[in-house]
């Protein structure tokens, strides 16, 4: 079992001395994987829009270039979104950008992608809210093409693509893991059809786990997909609906603890950790972080199995 850690962007405030302490202790304590959360914008709530679910001024580094930054100081941990609103984002450039990626990483690149919630970010970059789950499906297609072929040549609805090339190919080539985030039936469909793995997560009013997994594994049999082939991987938080637990879960690493081996048990092969709620427990400093992360890589390690 594998454990990723989102870097937290509030880090920044402590210049690139700080975030580079973070990462690379991220990476020697043992943790498998950093992952950057992706949000370019935060919309504010008007008389039309709906409160966000983070607050507005909430920080967030750019999650290519902080992992460009991340591969410069680091040899092993993979480099990973979780995830990117791809539909956002023409495919063609991020296909250039992740081939960087996994090029100067050495192959350490998993893209995790997905279609976003915020329809005010798609206004403000110029792109389509309500095509955003086909143009995903196309982008996922295009991505692969660009790191596949030599003569890139792509008709879809959404992207058109005539006697094109994109070099270096990224290390891995069109096998570099591409993984899809979302929990509603559309996205658990297209996880079967097109991913490597699924980016889970419960919100309130999403159905118990259990079901979401069932729902895969039907979903992989109707296309004669093995579901054995599709990794899993959820985040290492406490029930939605249970507030107290919550209030405390990331300051006491035998609660996550507890978590990782349910997610174990239900045949899970990554847990992801989000940096943030450790922050807001009082764990302000990269120093007071670092010392927290491995008091949780302590607690966690005997139960991965590694």
């Amino acid at each position: 079992m594998k454990i990723s850690v989102v870097f937290p962007s509030v880090m920044y405030r402590e210049g690139p001395t700080g975030v580079t302490k973070l990462i690379k202790a991220i990476e020697q304590i043992g943790f498998d994987e950093l992952d950057m959360f992706d949000h370019v914008l935060m919309g504010f709530p008007t008389d039309t829009r709906r409160k966000p679910y983070y607050a507005p001024t909430m920080p967030i580094m750019e999650a290519f270039m902080l992992l460009s930054y991340a591969a410069a100081v680091t040899e092993r941990m993979t480099l990973g979104t979780g995830v990117l609103v791809l539909p956002q984002r023409h495919p063609t450039l991020v296909a250039k950008q992740v081939a960087t990626l996994d090029t100067l990483s050495a192959g350490r690149v998993r893209l995790g992608v997905g279609i976003g919630w915020q329809e005010s970010e798609y206004e403000a970059l110029g792109e389509d809210f309500r095509s955003r789950g086909a143009r995903l499906t196309e982008g996922i297609e295009l991505l692969r093409a660009y790191w596949r072929d030599e003569h890139v040549n792509f008709q879809g609805k959404y992207y058109q693509i005539d006697e094109m090339a994109m070099e270096p190919k990224p290390p891995q080539g069109d096998k570099l893991p591409i993984w899809i985030g979302g929990t509603r039936p559309q996205a658990l469909k297209r996880v079967a059809e097109l991913a490597d793995g699924w980016i889970g997560m419960n919100a309130p009013g999403d159905p118990p786990l259990e079901d979401k997994l069932a729902q895969l594994t039907q979903y992989c049999e109707a296309i004669d997909r093995d579901p054995a082939t599709l990794e899993l991987q959820m985040s290492l938080s406490p029930d939605a609906l249970n507030k107290e637990e919550r209030k405390r879960f990331y300051a006491e690493p035998d609660l996550l603890k507890r978590r990782l081996i349910e997610l174990r048990e239900l045949g899970f092969d990554y847990v992801s950790m989000d940096c943030v709620p450790i922050f807001q427990q009082g764990f302000r400093s990269s120093d007071a972080m670092i010392d927290h992360l491995h008091a949780i890589y302590a607690a966690l390690q005997p139960e991965l199995g590694n």
